[in-house]
């Protein structure tokens, strides 16, 4: 099994920055994929970024492009999401996720870190 941790959330003026980290723990060779999601209140919860575990390949979310980056550290079992830029619609719970070698979905989610965004 895999557990994930989410930590680095809270409340930032629009423009502003925050960086969210996420430690993984377990079953640390069996990841394949690293992930970030967000849920707005009301709205359901999208994809924001991306990272391949072993080779580092990103992807992003237009809405996040040129704003966020994604990045780990594998000796540290741990991915970050460097958020600059940030806009009110940024408001949300952002949840970090793995993705194991043989899954082609994301199976094992942390408990979310709230990330306010404010006017």
């Amino acid at each position: 099994q895999v557990q994930l941790v989410e930590s680095g959330g809270g409340l930032v003026q629009a423009g502003g920055s925050l960086r969210l980290s996420c430690a993984a723990s377990g079953s640390i060779f069996s990841i394949n994929r690293m992930g970030w999601f967000r849920q707005a209140p009301g709205k359901e919860r999208e994809f924001v970024a991306a990272i391949s575990w072993s080779g580092g390949n990103t992807n992003y979310a237009d809405s996040v492009k040129g704003r966020f980056t994604i990045s780990r550290d594998n000796a540290k079992n741990t991915v970050y999401l460097q958020m600059n830029s940030l806009k009110p619609e940024d408001t949300a719970v952002y949840y970090c996720a793995a993705r194991l070698r043989t899954q082609t979905d994301y199976a094992y989610w942390g408990q979310g870190t709230q990330v306010t965004v404010s006017s």
